[in-house]
């Protein structure tokens, strides 16, 4: 008999492991088990729900195909993370013309500050139009020559004491950073991308002529729930390098 506290919990309809899904998702949106944390075995969670073993490892296989868990042979499962090697750069599509993850990346800070959202900010992150937002502007550089100039709008309210010393301090990617100090972890994104000319700000920081094609990258990125947390505008010079994306 599980006790009320769990029974609360508990699937009430077919299909179970769908259910057991939305339970662990529960879990770490609510955060028991932190990034890079183990989760209880499958036998431990098939307990504490009341189902069987299979029912949740089909929910943990979803889950993992989602990167939201990992697989560790002999180890267990783990809550994913951004500072693993494998999800480091998991939104980052630029490849060599060989078809190679470009080498010698060097991420400079350009710019972290409050202010208020913008209306088409404030409605493709879901907040009131005027809430506080902080925009954040990076350059990413290979080789020592520029190749993306990032403008990024994050929440205000999760995003509290967010600095451009503590971003130009941070060693990694920006979403680890994200994940362990800010407590938000960045799960998928939809993008959007058209081509552009650069204009006198954006030549600037690419050292590129005004007008110069580019291509513009457009990246809202969401948290548990569907919640959008990041809006990212990349502007990518492809003359050397080029976006890629694998379907199906």
């Amino acid at each position: 008999m599980l006790p009320l506290t769990d029974r609360a919990k508990a699937p009430t309809f077919s299909p179970l492991y769908r259910q057991i899904k939305a339970l662990l998702t529960g879990s770490l949106q609510g955060g028991e088990w932190k990034p890079g944390e183990a989760i209880p075995s499958e036998l431990e969670l098939a307990a504490r729900f009341g189902v069987s073993q299979g029912t949740v490892r089909k929910a943990i296989d979803e889950l993992a195909a989602e990167n939201l868990l990992v697989r560790r042979q002999g180890r267990g499962t783990f809550v994913a993370s951004h500072q693993e090697a494998r999800a480091q750069f998991r939104f980052l599509r630029l490849r060599t013309e060989h078809g190679e993850a470009p080498g010698d990346m060097h991420s400079r800070i350009l710019d972290c500050r409050r202010l208020r959202a913008p209306v088409d900010i404030a409605r493709q992150l879901r907040l009131r139009s005027g809430e506080s937002v902080v925009q954040v502007r990076r350059l990413l550089s290979f080789g020592g020559r520029p190749a993306v100039l990032d403008e990024i709008w994050l929440p205000g309210g999760l995003f509290k004491g967010l600095t451009a010393e503590r971003l130009s301090s941070h060693i990694g990617p920006l979403y680890a950073l994200f994940e362990e100090e800010f407590g938000t972890r960045m799960i998928r994104a939809s993008e959007r991308l058209r081509a552009v000319s650069a204009d006198e700000s954006v030549a600037t920081e690419l050292r590129v002529p005004v007008g110069a094609p580019l291509l513009l990258v457009e990246r809202t990125t969401f948290t548990y729930n569907d919640q959008p947390v990041e809006l990212r505008r990349g502007f990518y010079l492809t003359d050397e390098l080029h976006y890629h994306n694998e379907l199906g």
